[in-house]
């Protein structure tokens, strides 16, 4: 697991793209390294990391962010800048996947699965176009992304052209994980990382109390109000 705190990208009033994408390639390439350098809890557990080797790359702090571009968080702004750092997220770790496949090999247990796997990041290119149907073989359409309200059009350019990517290598290379991406809670890291806000939750105070495993309690202060 590794989570990105998307606050720390936002330099002088935007959103640094660029210096997202490339965080996100550097951070697949250091969570692929860690599957051959962790300690699992049973050899069942680390046999089925080692065939299909999961990561979980994620980003923490979207509440902060919106707050310090000054958009609401149940907001379609809100909702299509979100959707947006997803798309660009989860299509570039699976990109950059497919190019470690095409030196190292796809995860072992890939073969099995490439029908049914390249489906589904097909599918998700179909959602960052903003497709409303053609979804290959799912009973509920997913949520499009709204590039209409996305009020950063250099990263509503990323989420597609991240996806066109994912889905051309996969099929030239396959892919070496199985899973690159999760939206994890942060609780603790996110505090360490001096978040406002932990995964993709708002905050739900602006004064909050952390009780302590050895005894107190912690006192938070969100720190992004005067910036907002």
């Amino acid at each position: 697991l590794a989570s990105i705190n998307l606050l720390t990208l936002y330099k002088y009033g935007a959103f640094a793209a660029e210096d997202y994408v490339h965080a996100t390639r550097l951070w697949t390439v250091t969570l692929e390294i860690s599957v051959l350098m962790a300690q699992f809890p049973s050899r069942e557990i680390a046999q089925r990391s080692f065939d299909f080797r999961t990561l979980g790359l994620g980003y923490a702090n979207i509440g902060g962010l919106l707050m310090n571009m000054g958009l609401s968080y149940d907001s379609a702004e809100g909702r299509a800048l979100c959707g947006a750092l997803t798309a660009v997220m989860t299509g570039t770790a699976y990109a950059t996947s497919a190019e470690m496949a095409g030196e190292l090999g796809p995860f072992p247990g890939y073969a099995k699965n490439a029908d049914h796997m390249l489906r589904v990041i097909a599918n998700h290119r179909r959602a960052a176009y903003g497709e409303t149907d053609s979804y290959d073989t799912l009973n509920v359409a997913p949520v499009p992304f709204d590039a209409g309200n996305c009020p950063d059009a250099r990263l509503a350019e990323l989420a597609r052209s991240s996806w066109d990517a994912a889905l051309q290598l996969g099929e030239l290379h396959g892919y070496r994980n199985a899973q690159a991406t999760v939206i994890a809670p942060t609780g603790t890291i996110g505090l360490v990382m001096d978040c406002d806000t932990t995964g993709i939750e708002p905050d739900f105070a602006l004064v909050k109390f952390k009780k302590l495993a050895g005894g107190g309690y912690f006192k938070i202060i969100n720190r992004s109000v005067p910036a907002a």
